[in-house]
């Protein structure tokens, strides 16, 4: 296609669109058990001058088909008509609708995919261009670092990717922990341990849904003994418990918990248990798009909510999620997904910007024992990833392994995500129900 200068900014050119597996430990939750690999996608957007923005989403054949659709748009297009772009998306996808999220934990819904993705990687390209960080486009850094919390699984023995359920007899520290069992309070206080001596987090988040609540909240219980008052402890099982489970137990945990995540199902049924505990209600799952959180706040339905800005339109409309938090006495924090350094580089960028982080935020990447940025993974201090200090994202694609993972897509031969077929090969009377408890 022959690109005519606008006089307005810089053009793109080509998209490049590479999916990728990534090795993943067999974790447990709601859905069933994770694959031993997670499907990313990794974005690239190249300027008619040479200058390459990038980006990393959740994978799944059908984004991946979706992106291609739309280079139809992004070619051609001012990397600083960001607004002009998703017009035209949302004109030739349709916009999302709540209803298109799905019953799974995680989220599928297409169209703030495929925008995050070219968002992420237009403002990578704008911050090349005028040599300034990600964090200053979106109104500039209010803290120099962006703390995480540490992020429990109860799991099966295994190292996944081709081990599997097999161990690597050679792996020490952390990448031999996160291998081990922990499917009972000794296993995750054990995990919990480990990654806080690794990563020095000063927060704790337990993944349940995976096993019956009196397991669980015994894990939770553990936990709190075994780190006193000044770590803060979260729970999120997922939406699998019935009302009055989450009431018994919710009320047991109140003493320990820092906030419940998703307790129960919906804005109707989290609404009813925010008025019968103590205890802040966060979610990702009852309000997740801007035409929910009229409801959200009709019904009081939570008290914080958990951003994910591959979920939630991009970096720029995280920070006006913010804005409406603040307006209507909500607070706010990251949700995450299995991800490599594209997408945390992207997610600490959003939290050195945010007004305000009284929570640390969630993330996988402990979890992934592979990278595709240039330098290795990114470092945690104290629990805490420094702002990385170049322009854009500050973080650059590392060919080689981009070819490397690409191919261990095509040999894995996933597609999508799906937990339930994982848990099968392993129980196979198991499915998946939406409240279990």
């Amino acid at each position: 296609m022959k690109l005519e200068k606008s006089g307005k900014g810089p053009l793109v050119r080509e998209i490049r669109i590479t999916p990728i597996a990534i090795v993943d430990p067999p974790l447990l939750n709601a859905a069933g058990l994770h694959a031993p690999y997670a499907l990313r996608t990794i974005v690239e957007l190249e300027t008619e001058d040479g200058i390459v923005g990038i980006s990393e989403i959740p994978g799944n054949e059908a984004i991946d088909e979706a992106l291609r659709e739309a280079s139809n748009i992004i070619i051609g297009k001012d990397v600083y008509q960001l607004g002009k772009i998703q017009r035209e998306l949302e004109a030739w996808f349709g916009k999302d609708s709540s209803q298109d999220r799905g019953d799974a934990p995680w989220d599928q819904r297409k169209l703030v995919h495929i925008f995050s993705a070219l968002e992420v990687a237009c403002l990578d390209i704008i911050g090349k261009i005028t040599n300034r960080p990600v964090v200053d486009l979106l109104g500039g850094k209010m803290r120099d670092a962006v703390p995480f919390a540490a992020y429990l699984f109860f799991k099966y023995e295994g190292a996944g990717g081709k081990l599997g359920f097999s161990k690597d007899p050679a792996a020490n520290g952390w990448a031999a922990a996160r291998q081990e069992k922990a499917i009972d309070p000794e296993g995750i206080v054990a995990q919990a341990r480990a990654m806080c001596q690794a990563y020095g987090f000063q927060s704790i988040k337990l993944k349940g849904g995976a096993f019956e609540p009196e397991v669980e909240v015994a894990s939770m219980q553990a936990l709190y003994q075994a780190f006193g008052e000044g770590v803060p402890l979260r729970f999120d099982p997922n939406a699998i418990w019935k009302p009055e489970t989450a009431l018994k137990y919710g009320k047991i945990m109140e003493p320990i918990l820092e906030y419940l995540e998703d307790p129960v199902r919906g804005q109707d049924h989290m609404a009813w248990l925010r008025k019968m505990i103590q205890t802040p209600l966060a979610t990702n799952m009852c309000t997740t798009s801007f035409d929910e959180i009229p409801a959200s706040i009709d019904l009081g339905s939570e008290d914080i909510i958990l951003s994910d800005h591959h979920f939630w339109g991009g970096l720029r409309a995280s920070m006006e999620l913010s804005r409406v938090c603040t307006t209507f006495g909500r607070q706010l924090s990251m949700h995450s997904n299995s991800h490599l350094g594209i997408s945390l580089a992207a997610m600490v960028h959003l939290g050195a910007a945010l007004p305000d982080l009284p929570y640390a935020l969630d993330t996988h990447y402990p979890w992934q024992s592979e990278e595709v940025i240039t330098g290795g993974a990114l470092e945690f201090q104290e629990g805490a990833v420094p702002v990385p200090s170049g322009p854009g994202l500050g973080v650059e694609l590392d060919r080689s392994a981009l070819a490397t993972l690409h191919q261990q897509y095509l040999d894995c031969g996933l597609k999508k995500r799906n937990d339930e077929i994982e848990m099968q090969k392993v129980h196979p009377e198991w499915t998946f129900k939406k409240i279990r408890w």
